[in-house]
């Protein structure tokens, strides 16, 4: 059995695969871990930034999410100053449209009661010329009972149609 295996060329390989283990170790084995540590921080670090983004995105969001709340207050609160404005405006422009036909209604009152003043003194100069001519016709005919009946008649019928 001595020439199936052979010493000494076991004893070279192993030493050959000893040899073969060190200059891997060496030259391979540790830039291959450094290579994969590497990656691995690498991998933790994007990791690591992805969350930091996503922090910093939902800050942004509850800060967006709040400006618009504030923004929805102010728009409500511009609505409302805005009604009540209208309201005032509304309120002075129907107060002062109530001074102005209460302004209008006295100065027709005032001219209603010129005008009457005015029909007052023409009826009354109308009454005096009517009892003056109806006087002068009494005194130029001496009348009796039934001539005084007919002028007081003819009288009224003039004063009628003078009206």
């Amino acid at each position: 059995m001595n020439g199936l295996i052979d010493i000494r060329q076991v004893i070279t390989q192993i030493l050959g695969f000893l040899i073969m283990l060190w200059i891997l170790r060496q030259f391979a084995w540790g830039p291959v871990l450094k290579m994969l540590e590497d990656r691995r921080q690498k991998i933790a670090g994007e990791f690591a930034e992805a969350a930091r983004r996503q922090t910093a995105a939902d800050q942004l969001k509850a800060k967006y999410e709040a400006d618009l709340k504030g923004i929805d207050a102010l728009s409500r609160q511009k609505l409302q100053e805005a009604v009540a404005e209208g309201q005032k405006v509304a309120a002075e422009i129907k107060s002062q449209a109530g001074a102005d036909a209460l302004a209008r209604v006295q100065q027709a009152q005032d001219e209603i009661a010129r005008e009457q003043e005015k029909a007052k003194e023409i009826l009354k100069e109308k009454m005096i010329a009517l009892s003056l001519r109806a006087a002068e016709k009494v005194i130029r005919t001496k009348l009796d009972d039934p001539g005084h009946r007919k002028l007081v008649s003819e009288f009224l019928d003039e004063v009628g149609t003078a009206r």
